[in-house]
């Protein structure tokens, strides 16, 4: 009997036909040879049924009927694709054994596992487990099938990752839904990514600006000029700053240390598909699903590039030959001149920079392929030529810099100099044409002033030299609010469980932890786009109202465990154990099924929210620099009802409550400090500041304080600092002073 090959879509199938059965007969959903019938699946042909499979009275949603926990979860074909199911069933008859060709990785074999459960596939299975569709490589493949049963624990990690999906999304959706009469869409990983979008908005609204000032002195030796910033506390006196200027300018001064270090560069990692995402959405502006589908397409229509749903930026020591022969293969290509300058010998099994099996799960870093590259779309090919120079990068040698640091002094005054010196640009030439050397490559905003300048041009000093200080000048500042997300920003975040983890190290031990996987995080953020939780301005990734609120109803049920990403984080770790073997998936469900019950018992004893609260203000006004502009009443209680920041999409102001003022009448809007009344015009001096007693208050705690005079138990900071658990108590209705019950 002939072996039924199943591919995860029909251009992987074609693929593997013509580098296996190049003569296999083309019948449209499949294609049978000699020994093999290949055919696919379309994505997912299969997945879990709707609660209503299991029960009609689930049709209807209702709070009283949840939690839904199936004993056993039912299969349900996709209404679109079922076609292909049927040919599947139909050429499985004809087959004594089968072979997973779906996607090497956990959602691939997930939809293998699917369409075997489904259609009761007892034929013996091999797997293919390839990382790119060359012909050479799929060969290799099947010269070195897998036993099936060797992917067991992959399979029983991706059926627990999907069912663990069901029971918090359908519980959670449901329960929220239903306490709060609005569709609330709540997920196991969308949650805690919403979450990292709100805090990043709370954060940027509760920053105060501060100005500051900055002394930039420029001095003159006999054979150069140079410049320093003054060193000393934060200048926020403009008089003072002015007055060290006048002190300092036309005066001599001295070089009183000065220090060249040689520095080396060495080039970036490899992609794995979460890096490749952030730098083409911080360089291309491109989304992270679009990044993802044309990845998709180099690797499964061009075979130009290897498997890009991979979470490592390192090879095994198989993948070298590989890399040198790709290399040799964009000879006489836009790479060509690269190519020649290309030194072979940095890239070998001992550089565990590039080759470190110990961090190679199931896929390597993304490599481009021995495959020329034609045909390919404008996005496309800006997309491989990412891959293309980080790849060649690593056949190059460190960019070389001396690192300049001098401190002068001036009636004494000291100026600190920094400066890179390039010597020798090495890997840095690749990118050559897409720097802009015109400006130094320190960071934006305040901290610019302490980054070194890089520069191409001699420099030298000496201590003790004398100097003259040719001029001093000041220039005004404002410290900056952190940055709103960007889809790339969100995926760092995303990757590393939200924690702002700088060392690279530490950053790669918490990739199992993440949140989601490098194939699902792209879905990740269009789904909270399609729910209208998030909205985009530019790059920057804006929190709607009904976020905002989704966010804060979840927090005040007591099941903020939901918007954890590093609980969700440890979930994902958990699933990779249970792929590897190491941890229960049986146990991991047992426990989701728990906090999935906890969710709706919380949930039903939740007050009911505010319909206002879901529905989105008119965007406030912004100045040059992008950043809200300040109205006249800015800093005054009177702002707390701006009308910029509580103006509903339709114009009218989004109620929090009515204003508690004996005879005021007015009504409570959050402002941009905190919440105020409508009547400030006319004389009410009510407003509840946003920060009170080391927390910042939600819509629900103010309207909490308001209606019923008090929170509940919240972890608070008294005025000497100590942390205490209590209430907070509305002390006066007149004016909107607070208390804290301990």
């Amino acid at each position: 009997m002939k072996t039924l090959i199943i591919a995860e879509k029909p251009d992987m199938g074609r693929n593997i036909a013509n580098a296996i059965e190049p003569r296999a007969k083309n019948n449209r959903t499949y294609l049978e040879g000699e020994h093999y019938i290949i055919t696919w699946a379309i994505g997912h042909l299969i997945g879990l049924a709707e609660p209503d499979a299991y029960d009609d009275k689930y049709k209807k949603w209702n709070l009283s009927h949840l939690p839904i926990i199936p004993d056993t979860f039912k299969l349900i074909p996709n209404r679109k694709t079922k076609d292909q199911l049927t040919v599947i069933k139909s050429l499985a008859k004809r087959c004594g054994k089968l072979v997973n060709a779906c996607d090497a990785g956990r959602e691939g074999q997930y939809i293998f596992s699917l369409i075997q459960r489904y259609l009761k596939l007892t034929q013996p299975v091999q797997r293919l487990w390839i990382s790119d569709l060359t012909a050479e490589t799929i060969q290799r493949g099947f010269r070195e099938l897998k036993d099936g049963a060797e992917y067991d624990n992959l399979t029983k990690a991706a059926s627990a990752r999907s069912e663990a999906d069901w029971l918090i999304g359908m519980n959670g959706s449901r329960a929220f839904t239903t306490r709060h009469n609005v569709l609330l869409s709540v997920g196991r990983v969308q949650t805690p990514v919403l979450a990292l979008v709100y805090d990043r908005q709370k954060e940027i609204e509760a920053f105060n600006s501060l100005t500051y000032y900055v002394l930039e002195a420029l001095f003159e030796t006999e054979l150069i000029t140079y410049k320093g910033i003054w060193q000393g506390e934060r200048l926020q006196d403009a008089e003072r700053a002015g007055k060290l200027a006048e002190k300092v300018k036309g005066k001599p001064g001295t070089v009183v240390s000065y220090e060249v270090k040689d520095v080396k560069e060495y080039p970036f990692k490899l992609y794995d598909l979460t890096l490749l995402q952030r730098e083409a959405n911080a360089k291309l502006g491109f989304p992270a699903k679009k990044t993802l589908d044309l990845a998709q397409s180099l690797y499964e229509k061009h075979k130009v590039i290897t498997y890009p749903r991979t979470n490592s930026n390192f090879v095994t020591e198989q993948n070298i030959p590989e890399m040198h022969a790709a290399l040799s293969s964009l000879a006489g290509t836009a790479y060509g001149e690269w190519v020649k300058g290309a030194n072979r010998g940095l890239v070998h099994k001992g550089n565990k920079y590039i080759c470190n099996p110990a961090k190679v799960e199931d896929h390597h870093a993304i490599l481009p392929t021995k495959r020329k590259a034609s045909g390919l779309s404008q996005d496309e090919s800006k997309l491989y030529d990412m891959v293309v120079r980080r790849f060649l990068s690593q056949f190059y040698p460190a960019a070389q810099y001396k690192s300049h640091t001098a401190m002068t002094e001036v009636e004494e005054e000291l100026f600190k100099t920094s400066l890179k010196q390039l010597i020798d640009p090495g890997w840095k030439a690749i990118y050559a044409d897409q720097q802009d050397k015109s400006k130094p490559r320190g960071k934006k905003g305040e901290q610019e002033d302490e980054e070194e300048l890089e520069i191409s041009e001699s420099f030298a000093l000496r201590e003790n030299e004398p100097v003259t200080c040719k001029d001093a000048a000041v220039k005004e500042k404002e410290t900056q609010p952190p940055k709103a997300y960007t889809e790339g920003t969100l995926l760092k975040a995303m990757e590393s469980a939200g924690k702002n983890i700088e060392d690279e190290d530490l950053k790669d031990a918490m990739k199992d932890s993440g949140l989601g996987t490098p194939a699902t995080r792209a879905a990740t953020i269009e789904r909270l786009k399609k729910v209208g939780y998030i909205g985009m301005q530019g790059k920057k990734i804006l929190l709607t109202s009904k976020g905002r609120t989704a966010i804060e109803l979840i927090r005040s049920a007591g099941v903020e465990l939901l918007t954890s990403p590093e609980m969700t984080g440890m979930w994902e770790r958990r699933l990779n154990e249970i792929a590897r073997g190491s941890a229960s998936d049986e146990q991991f469900m047992t426990n989701v099924k728990k906090f999935a019950t906890m969710i709706v018992e919380k949930v039903s004893r939740q007050e009911r929210a505010n319909i206002a609260s879901f529905q989105q203000p008119e965007k406030p006004a912004r100045g040059k620099s992008g950043t809200r502009k300040k109205s006249a009443g800015s800093g005054s209680r009177g702002a707390a009802a701006s009308k910029a920041a509580a103006a509903s999409g339709d114009g009218k102001p989004a109620v929090v409550a009515a204003c508690p003022r004996p005879g005021c009448g007015g009504s409570i809007f959050m402002g941009r400090k905190g919440y105020g009344c409508s009547h400030y015009r006319e004389g009410c001096t009510f407003v509840i500041w946003k920060e009170a007693f080391g927390r910042q208050l939600t819509d629900l705690q103010v309207k909490a304080l308001i209606e019923k005079g008090k929170t509940a138990k919240l972890k608070l900071r008294q005025p000497d600092g100590s942390a205490v658990q209590g209430r907070l108590l509305l002390r006066s209705a007149e004016s909107g002073a607070l208390q804290i019950e301990v």
